[in-house]
């Protein structure tokens, strides 16, 4: 079945997400960022404006999550199809497993195709309600991400991408196994991960040196960094809460002494040193080599252009040509 089968026009002249990297990596190493579905009007029209603020700075892509069990499927859909069909910017749809039968998983992906949408990352996702609860497969469903990556592939001319893990899945018994499951994610057709955000780059290098050992062709595809700078002390039980992991010590302390001892938090110190960290952190995944950093957003572009303008990027006068 292809694109044209699903209902949809064709979006093989969109670019991959693996070329982009490659067009936009000429002067910098390429960034790219995440946003989340919008919940209302309010919401929606903000995310507008952190998309325009983005689109002045040329990003490889950008990547639109997706509801747990579908709950903003809907606007999901929409949103993604309005950043293809009314921006210069290109999207990423994100696909998730939970609670979907087969037949939505194909439908979904018809609508996206529908939208003009040919980029993909598919996840197995996390249980509705409780991110690290017991993951149960839909009775007419998939249990893996690889089963996902092989149904996009098998629909029509799209281009996908999975999640990497640089500590870990927290449902892997060990790293051994957890890279498998990322090799064997890859061989399915995946052309690229994005990885679990995390704060400490040598977890970051230590998977990349692991999937290159377990199978060198799948080691030489694009792992891309996911970074989130910390903004406040919430935005560190946010982070946690994301990575199924404690933050490294080091982060901790750092911010938890920018905050002070007073009754209220330095939200403005904490600020800095969350924008020092995250600068850190990119310019040493930089030096070596990563191939482009995504940062997670919230749908606010502030902290992400500081950290940007702090390693030399700023606003192009147009938009790099695909």
């Amino acid at each position: 079945m292809t694109v044209d089968d699903l209902g949809g026009r064709r979006a093989s002249g969109t670019p991959s997400v693996v070329r982009s990297l490659r067009t936009h990596g000429q002067r910098l190493v390429p960034f790219s960022v995440e946003f989340n579905p919008p919940r209302d009007a309010a919401a929606e029209a903000r995310l507008w404006r952190t998309v325009r603020e983005f689109e002045r700075m040329h990003p490889a892509f950008v990547s639109m999550t997706y509801g747990a069990g579908g709950t903003t499927r809907d606007r999901t859909v929409r949103v993604t199809g309005q950043l293809a069909g009314e921006t210069t910017l290109l999207p990423v749809a994100h696909l998730t497993a939970v609670s979907h039968s087969v037949a939505e998983l194909r439908a979904l992906v018809g609508s996206y195709a529908d939208a003009g949408i040919c980029n993909v990352l598919v996840l197995r996702g996390d249980p509705p309600g409780d991110p690290l609860g017991d993951w149960v497969r839909h009775p007419d469903g998939v249990e893996y991400a690889e089963e996902l990556v092989r149904i996009v592939r098998d629909l029509g001319d799209f281009h996908v991408g999975v999640a990497s893990f640089p500590e870990g899945h927290h449902r892997s018994p060990d790293l051994d196994h957890d890279t498998r499951h990322l090799a064997a994610k890859l061989r399915a057709g995946a052309e690229y991960s994005i990885t679990q955000m995390f704060f400490d780059v040598e977890h970051y290098l230590r998977l990349r040196d692991r999937l290159v050992a377990l199978d060198p062709e799948q080691g030489a595809k694009p792992i891309i960094p996911e970074l989130m700078p910390i903004t406040s002390l919430r935005t560190v039980r946010r982070a946690e809460e994301l990575c199924g992991r404690p933050l490294p010590a080091a982060v901790v302390d750092r911010l938890t002494a920018a905050a002070g001892d007073g009754p209220e938090e330095d939200r403005a110190a904490v600020r800095a040193a969350g924008i020092e960290i995250a600068t850190e952190m990119a310019q040493r995944l930089i030096d070596e080599g990563a191939p482009c950093l995504h940062f997670i957003t919230l749908n606010f572009a502030k902290a992400t252009t500081e950290v940007l303008t702090n390693l030399g990027y700023g606003v192009t006068a147009a938009p790099v040509p695909a």
